[in-house]
């Protein structure tokens, strides 16, 4: 018997070809990558090594004033029990000090003191430079530099010129790490021919090569002209990452002010009360059918491809959907809201569900319960700690979400607020936003950490 192989379609063949990645684009991809992975390394190993010196000062000053108290006291083993481990006080406001000391480092903030990092460049500054023409003269010509901030417009003084050789003397501002171009035909190479650059502060230069002069550095193209970039210190600028005291005033600005006509604490309220709306349907619809999920072969059978379906779908993807079925307006936003809280919150209750000690249930049938019973005594009480561990989860994606879809439709928002300030480069007040919805969501956590511990206070002791 032949068998014959019947060739790929053309079509087919070249939908294949269009739509398989070209390897440039790979390895360019995976090379960003690996630098990503080496700046993270870095700066975890920085954050590591603060984090071991704040745990060296804890051991030697801290911690032996300390005596354990309570039920985790009387435990002999720990390691490997999480109900034992609890947050350490110092080590978390340690953490948060190293923060804002990093911040405060990588902006040469003031509240530092003598603790700085180099700085750019900043005020008046020069540099000479010698030319020749086309008969083998040489002559000198100085450029005075003026190096002023994002928000000065200092005057420049112009150069004066009174010498009588083909090199001129000029006068150029620019802003602090940014860069200027000098043309050559502004220092003489208009009226001289063979006019061309051979020295920096009596260094040479060629072209596409750079000289230091001090307080700067110069780039010779290959037309002549000089590409001036003063010298821009290790700090970063205020447009990437504004120092925490720059903060503090646009903070206290915008409590009193607002931005584009609304409150700063009306958009802090809107995003919140959607969160809470969003939320509140997804514990209400999504508990008991994870309970369902869990207790019964037909609801497991019926919601399951439904579930799994749509637990890996990310919300964002439904933004386009959701405003074409309820437009922008707020059914869409807490309609979102719902759905990215509904599955979290599904699969805890039924993993809640399936992790209930086989043996209690078996010693509350022999005690003669109802299935009624068993559910409300037994099933519940221990599937809460699986149903709050969810509940953070799913609060910590409602917020993601809220802001998210804000950015996209809202009117009132943090989420509208912090695009609305990207478009104008206001990055300190995208950090403002920024830093109230961590300090609500991480409000929040800590509500619900309460709540867990005072609403299941067995969890952990067996």
């Amino acid at each position: 018997m032949i068998f014959s192989i019947t060739p790929i379609p053309a079509s087919l063949s070249e939908f294949f070809w269009f739509n398989t990645p070209d390897g440039g684009e790979v390895a360019s991809l995976l090379s960003t990558t690996l630098w990503m992975v080496l700046g993270i390394f870095v700066i975890f190993t920085i954050y590591m090594i603060f984090s071991a010196f704040s745990w060296v000062i804890h051991k030697l000053f801290i911690d032996g004033r300390n005596k354990a108290n309570g039920y985790t006291s009387l435990k002999t083993v720990t390691f490997g029990d999480e109900s034992a481990v609890e947050a350490n006080r110092f080590a978390s406001v340690a953490s948060v000090v190293a923060i804002f000391f990093f911040w405060g480092l990588a902006t040469g903030s003031s509240l530092l003191g003598p603790i700085q990092l180099p700085a750019p460049f900043l005020g008046k500054t020069s540099f000479e430079y010698t030319a020749i023409n086309s008969y083998g003269d040489t002559d000198k010509g100085t450029v005075n530099l003026l190096v002023h901030t994002f928000d000065d417009k200092p005057i420049l003084e112009k150069a004066s010129n009174i010498a009588t050789g083909f090199a001129r003397d000029s006068a150029i501002k620019v802003r602090e790490r940014r860069t200027a171009l000098l043309s050559a035909k502004k220092i003489g190479a208009k009226e001289t021919d063979g006019f061309k650059i051979i020295e920096i502060n009596g260094l040479p230069i060629k072209p596409n090569q750079i000289v230091n002069f001090g307080n700067g550095e110069v780039l010779l193209t290959s037309k002549g002209s000089m590409q001036i970039r003063p010298y821009d210190g290790m700090t970063m600028e205020a447009l990437y990452l504004p120092a925490p005291e720059d903060v503090w005033k646009s903070f206290l600005k915008l409590n009193k002010e607002g931005y584009t006509n609304v409150g700063l604490w009306e958009n802090v309220f809107w995003s919140l009360i959607r969160v809470v709306l969003g939320f509140t349907l997804g514990c209400l619809f999504g508990i008991p059918l994870g309970f369902a999920m869990g207790l019964s072969n037909w609801f497991r059978g019926w919601f399951d491809p439904i579930v799994e379906f749509m637990r890996p779908v990310p919300p964002l993807a439904l933004i386009p959907l959701i405003i074409i079925w309820f437009g922008i307006g707020e059914q869409g936003k807490i309609s979102l809201l719902f759905l990215a809280a509904l599955w979290i919150m599904t699969i805890a209750a039924r993993a809640g569900v399936s992790g209930v000690n086989i043996s209690k249930v078996h010693a509350a049938y022999s005690l003669g319960a109802s299935k009624r019973q068993l559910l409300m005594k037994v099933i519940l009480p221990n599937s809460l700690p699986e149903i709050f561990t969810g509940a953070r989860v799913a609060m910590g994606v409602c917020w993601g979400t809220v802001v998210a879809a804000e950015l996209v439709a809202a009117e009132k928002g943090a989420g509208k607020m912090i695009i609305a300030a990207s478009k104008f480069q206001l990055t300190d007040i995208v950090i403002i936003g920024i830093i109230i919805i961590g300090i609500i969501g991480f409000a929040i956590e800590v509500l619900m950490r309460k709540a867990e511990n005072r609403l299941i206070p067995w969890k952990g002791r067996g």
